[in-house]
């Protein structure tokens, strides 16, 4: 019998409860992912101070126990009480959704944190926050927390306790404080890791060059402290981080070409304002490489999808080259202008707008939609680069860039030719293909499945796991070619990239068409070693340089196969881990055996099917990028020229203590499955 609904059945949740309830509506999930991005909340809040003129220092301080503290020299979370609301400003910045100053621009000129849910979130999500203010000369403290009821976050009705905000002391100076636990009931066992918050304090050190980021490990040895302590500070800016985006890549010219611009906010003579105010920053240097890098920033925040500060940016700096080669006698008057493509090849540039209103476009936030910047950016670029172009010292600059344009301009026109002759002779379903790729007989693209599997072996066993309805298999023969350091005509006669671009069928970059994609998921699927990950590592720089919608739309997979098989008569457990072996070897007690798989070929179509093929039981990572800039970074020190670069890094990630010791204790413990036994003799 259906059950009556009525007004009792509709439950209202008040304060931060909808928060609780429903986490990944506001920080995208409750992974590492989501418990970074509390952290990021409190201390946007932080450099907003300071971007604004007030204060001068962020310090981040990592303590035992999981817990994070924020603090800034800026003015202090105001402690008074609101007239209209009868709450203070702590309570209103730290309890409650959609409060705080930065809808008022007269407070902040500029805001990276437009929604005004950013600390309150933070707050729902803690075991526990304290904020302390240093203001008026004294040291005010109030202290939130959620009570312990239950064991999940949706059990807690009660909301967020607090404490009264009071006086504890006298202080120097002014500022704000915040110490918070992120809730085990949301986020499990995560933790904060210092890399993930180095980077991102290192990027927003570069786009405000008057700001000062210390971040510290302070926790004990014991309960994990590294010790670790970085300053960053880039009184450079953009240009230094243009200059550090760049190292271990060849450059035209030394010193970045740089544009800044400040426009006031304009008044009528009633003090009204009919203009906000409105700073560009441009940062550009060209290297050798073939690829450009574009990365954009809005008040601070990743525009990862572009948007109208980009597109003006592009257009003046095709008006702004071809102009000047025109001028300069460097190109003819027969001689057609130069595309904008042209100009930027092999070049890395660094745009930030800080603005108010900021509008921006699709569900991520990732686009700037306000079609009011594409103007200013653009006038702003064309006058700015073009006296910059006519300085003493930039001809030969100028010139450089010129010339590799003019050549990028002649292997556009040689590669358009083949691309114009490929696509006569070749389709995806012709000879290109046939042998290669195993396509699926259904034809809907958002629930077609591409997987890229490793070797012919692979190949087999993934053809015949498939479900060769909405599946399709390309098996590589070989490693792939390292895109990182081949031109794009190189790329295309490359027989294993030719296979994908044309399986694929979006072409690549600049003609790239995610409309013309024929699978929702491309999915790598390559074996848990070393010749495995240098494999996925070429697919993704290929995917990241030429390809790099379908990353930022999360089109790419990595496919996850079990590393063990535990079998205790008819009980089979597969496990994908060390930790998941251990805990299985518990759940299944004493008798059973182990079988580590060491490549796919390994396993038969059945076992492939259940643990990494099925839908309903697989395991799939999907590819992201949190940090376009840091990703290319990576990319440039792992796939390019310089050894020097890829050697620190290592020696800085790799775990060199870890010994495979996995054969020898199985068969001290007498667990080791025959075939593991047959294996290593």
């Amino acid at each position: 019998m259906a059950q009556e609904y009525t007004a009792g059945n509709i439950e209202l949740l008040e304060g931060l409860e909808a928060v609780r309830l429903r986490p990944g509506m506001y920080i995208g999930g409750t992974g590492a992912k989501g418990m970074h991005h509390i952290l990021w909340e409190i201390i946007d809040n932080a450099v907003d101070e300071i971007s604004n003129g007030y204060g001068d220092t962020v310090t981040i301080q990592m303590l035992e126990n999981n817990v994070m503290r924020v603090s800034d020299n800026g003015r202090g979370v105001p402690v008074d009480k609101n007239k209209k609301y009868h709450l203070t400003g702590v309570d209103m910045v730290y309890g409650k959704l959609h409060a705080g100053a930065k809808f008022d621009n007269d407070e902040y000129k500029f805001s990276g944190g437009l929604h005004g849910v950013g600390a309150a979130v933070t707050n729902a999500l803690s075991e526990w926050l304290t904020v302390e203010v240093k203001r008026d000369g004294n040291l005010y403290r109030e202290e939130f927390y959620s009570p312990q009821l239950g064991t999940t976050a949706r059990s807690i009705k009660s909301g967020i306790v607090k404490t009264p905000l009071e006086v504890v002391g006298k202080a120097k100076g002014t500022g704000t404080t915040v110490t918070f636990k992120a809730d085990e009931r949301v986020f499990g066992k995560e933790e904060y890791k210092y890399d993930t918050i180095a980077e991102r304090m290192r990027d927003v050190a570069y786009l405000n060059k008057n700001l000062i980021v210390v971040l510290e490990d302070a926790r004990m040895p014991l309960a994990g402290g590294t010790g670790r302590k970085d300053v960053f500070q880039y009184k450079g800016g953009i240009a230094d981080y243009v200059v550090y985006l760049n190292e271990g890549k060849k450059v035209l010219y030394e010193k970045p070409l740089y544009i800044e611009e400040k426009i006031d906010a304009q008044y009528d003579n009633k003090g009204k304002m009919i203009e906000p105010p409105f700073e560009l920053e441009v940062a550009i240097q060209h290297t050798t490489e073939y690829s450009e890098s574009i990365y954009s920033y809005v008040n601070s925040i990743p525009t990862t999808e572009g948007g109208t500060h980009e597109v003006g940016f592009k257009s003046a700096i095709t008006r702004v080259f071809n102009n000047y080669a025109r001028d300069n006698n460097i190109l003819k008057e027969k001689q057609a202008n130069l595309l904008g493509e042209d100009f930027r090849e092999g070049m890395v540039a660094v745009i930030t707008v800080k603005m108010q209103n900021v509008q921006f476009e699709g569900q991520t936030k990732g686009k700037l939609g306000n079609p009011d910047v594409r103007p200013k950016v653009e006038n702003i670029v064309n006058e700015r680069l073009a006296d910059l172009l006519l300085q003493r010292g930039n001809k030969s600059v100028a010139e450089a860039i010129i010339a590799k344009a003019m050549g990028a301009a002649k292997t556009r026109e040689a590669t358009k030719k083949a691309k114009d002759l490929s696509r006569q002779k070749n389709s995806v379903n012709s000879l290109n293909l046939v042998g290669k790729l195993a396509s699926c007989s259904g034809k809907n693209a958002a629930i077609n499945e591409l997987y890229i599997v490793e070797g012919d072996s692979a190949g087999g066993s993934a053809k015949s796991a498939r479900d060769r309805m909405f599946q399709a298999i390309l098996p590589l023969r070989g490693k792939p070619l390292n895109v990182e350091k081949a031109s794009v005509e190189a790329i295309l006669k490359n027989e294993e990239f030719a296979t994908l671009i044309s399986a694929l069928g979006t072409g690549i970059e600049p003609d790239f068409d995610i409309d013309s994609l024929k699978y929702d998921k491309i999915i790598i699927l390559a074996d848990a070693d070393t010749d495995g990950g240098h494999i996925r590592a070429l697919l993704l720089t290929f995917f990241f340089r030429y390809m790099k919608p379908l990353v930022t739309a999360g089109h790419i997979y990595i496919g996850m196969p079990p590393l063990y098989r535990l079998q205790k008569k008819d009980e089979i457990l597969y496990c994908y881990d060390d930790k998941a072996l251990i805990e299985g070897q518990k759940k299944m007690g004493k008798g059973a055996l182990i079988q580590r798989f060491k490549g796919l070929g390994e396993m038969d179509p059945q076992q492939l099917w259940d643990t990494t093929m099925d839908p309903a039981k697989r395991t799939l990572t999907r590819v992201t990028i949190e940090d376009a800039a840091m990703a290319d970074k990576r990319i440039t020190i792992l796939m390019g020229d310089d050894p020097s670069l890829r050697k620190d890094y290592i020696y800085q990630y790799a775990d060199f203590n870890k010994i495979d010791d996995f054969v020898k204790t199985q068969k001290t413990a007498g667990r080791l499955h025959p075939a593991e036994e047959i294996k290593e003799d």
